[in-house]
């Protein structure tokens, strides 16, 4: 049955595990599936429990695993389990019905005073499904455990963004997005034709935190596309529905690789990121001592934490200088990219932020698309 399943994101499965549990508790007839909302979008779907039992007289365990459909998704498979308790609240002590507690393998938010990673579609997921089963005086605790969450966190950014110890429920549809399979770029392409109606201008937001800065930074909906990992074929896309200006927002470990002439930018296919960064350092003349630490480095977050560090300690400003230069290259090969496909000029601009969602640097292009979309 799994197999056929259609793909969903991480909170979907918690909610399931989580309403399973809750059943079980209430004496309701098990069956193998459970149906849930998933709000974005309007739809409702059946996901298969696995096991769910009784663990105290008011508390009970269910299990559901991740199938994400057509995805390359490292958590294929991995178990999710959700812990809930009932309690009888007749004295109405407690200020909310459904409390949601991050446990093993959940991720920890170090800027947020280790708040778990628990974001806003999946508490809005579980909070919506589960209250139409609770009466009046009921309230549940409800804690979701990834038991393969640390060891999976250490193949992701996760820590680069701040999220320590596990994975986090993140996302803002119930619906698995797949980011690195062939067959789904036409879907990416389609909803940008969709906006190239609405406007001439882009903003390609790189992943959901992207998205969210974007949307911080007041620029609409209308111009806003969240992209995949297939940068270079909707660049060329744009080009065809002659879009005029695109603006890239991203996390700076990603938008780094299209510095380095890598245009689809999942992690499977092409890396090369520290690479880029040493060579952009070596053009501005940053000394080979330096450089040799940067090829140390894990990661392009520890790499920009290490020119940070060296800049604050020695009143240098080596950190805006590579940036800037790494910015401005990612327009440049951006925009011949295009041009290799398409004989048609598009004007490019880029915004690297870090892992705090801090903008690092902005291009010149960058700097005046900004100004155009936020009025």
């Amino acid at each position: 049955m799994i197999q056929n399943l259609s793909g969903y994101t991480l909170p979907v499965f918690a909610c399931a595990s989580a309403i399973a549990a809750l059943w079980h508790l209430q004496n309701k007839n098990h069956s193998d599936t459970v149906s849930l909302d998933l709000i974005e979008p309007k739809k409702t779907v059946t996901i298969p429990i696995q096991q769910v039992a009784r663990i105290k007289q008011n508390t009970a365990l269910a299990i559901t695993v991740s199938v994400p459909g057509a995805n390359l998704d490292l958590t294929r498979n991995t178990p999710i389990w959700a812990i809930v308790e009932l309690k009888e609240n007749n004295d109405n002590n407690e200020k909310e019905q459904i409390i949601i507690k991050g446990g093993e393998g959940i991720g920890k938010q170090i800027k947020n005073n280790n708040h778990p990673a628990i974001y806003s579609y999946a508490n809005q997921l579980l909070k919506c499904n589960l209250k139409q089963y609770l009466n009046l005086g009921e309230t549940i605790i409800v804690t979701i455990i990834l038991p393969e969450g640390k060891k999976l966190a250490k193949r992701t950014s996760n820590e680069a963004f701040g999220v320590v110890e596990g994975l986090s429920l993140l996302g803002t549809s119930g619906i698995s997005q797949p980011l690195s399979s062939p067959d789904q770029l036409e879907s990416y392409q389609q909803e940008l034709r969709e906006k190239a109606k609405q406007s001439d201008t882009l903003v390609f937001c790189i992943g959901e935190n992207g998205l969210n800065l974007a949307k911080q930074m007041g620029i609409k909906e209308q111009n806003l596309i969240k992209t995949a990992n297939w940068l270079g074929a909707l660049l060329v896309t744009a080009a065809r529905e002659e879009i005029e200006d695109i603006l890239l927002l991203g996390y700076h470990g990603k938008l780094i690789k299209l510095a380095g002439g890598i245009f689809h930018t999942h992690h499977h296919l092409a890396d090369g990121r520290i690479e880029t960064l040493i060579t952009h350092g070596a053009k501005m003349g940053l000394e080979t001592a330096i450089l040799q630490q940067l090829l140390d480095c894990k990661t392009t977050e520890e790499g920009l934490q290490l020119l940070m560090k060296i800049d604050a300690e020695n009143n240098y400003n080596w950190t805006a200088r590579i940036y800037n230069s790494l910015a401005e290259t990612i327009d440049k090969r951006s925009r011949n990219y295009v041009k290799n496909y398409i004989d048609f000029d598009v004007n490019i601009g880029s915004i690297l932020f870090g892992r705090d969602r801090q903008i690092i640097m902005v291009s010149e292009a960058g700097k005046l698309l900004q100004n155009k979309l936020i009025v």
